[in-house]
């Protein structure tokens, strides 16, 4: 999986990794493609990261839709190969346009016909250029979505930008992954 990371046998683990990989195995995800075996070597932050990636993929109060298309604006701006080729299918199958993507993948902006995912996209984008988010499209997302679910918004995006370090770092590819979103 990777070349930077010694070699993990899951029928090796200690009882901290075994209590992880129980945990990731048995809730939403049920697999361990991802960071997942990069961060196995640190039991105790692996159990954290993947209990708040847990949160922040399925309880956002975010359609999956939207909490998909801030993924894909996170591998693509990370460009985290794993990240792009695990979420890309997801994204499609919960109604992102193929096309939004693909313009996502080469950095350019999509023409979005749905307003929701144009302000995601704003927000995430305007996020990763300027490190803040302006009045204007803070107020358009809390009117639209709701302090909570815009502090879950920003969390999305910090953990996957976690995910996307720790991919990137370790040159970590997804199970499968023989093409590459991204030139190297």
């Amino acid at each position: 999986m990777t070349e930077r990371l010694p070699h993990f046998d899951p029928s090796d683990a200690t009882p901290e990794q075994k209590a992880v990989l129980d945990e990731i195995l048995s809730g939403p995800r049920g697999n361990l493609n991802g960071p997942f075996l990069g961060w196995i070597h640190s039991p105790e932050l692996a159990q954290q990261a993947q209990r708040l990636g847990a949160f922040c993929r399925y309880r956002t109060g975010l359609p999956l839709r939207l909490s998909e298309l801030a993924i894909l604006v996170t591998a693509a701006r990370w460009q985290a190969q794993a990240e792009w080729y695990i979420h890309y299918p997801i994204a499609l199958e919960a109604g992102v346009a193929e096309a939004d993507a693909e313009a996502i993948r080469l950095g350019e902006r999509p023409s979005f016909a749905d307003p929701d995912e144009a302000l995601i996209h704003a927000f995430a984008s305007e996020l990763y250029d300027t490190k803040r988010v302006s009045d204007a499209i803070y107020a358009k997302a809390v009117e639209r979505f709701g302090h909570q679910v815009v502090i879950n918004l920003v969390g999305l995006l910090g953990y996957y930008a976690l995910v996307a370090m720790t991919l990137n770092v370790f040159r970590m590819r997804a199970l499968g992954q023989e093409s590459l979103p991204f030139a190297e």
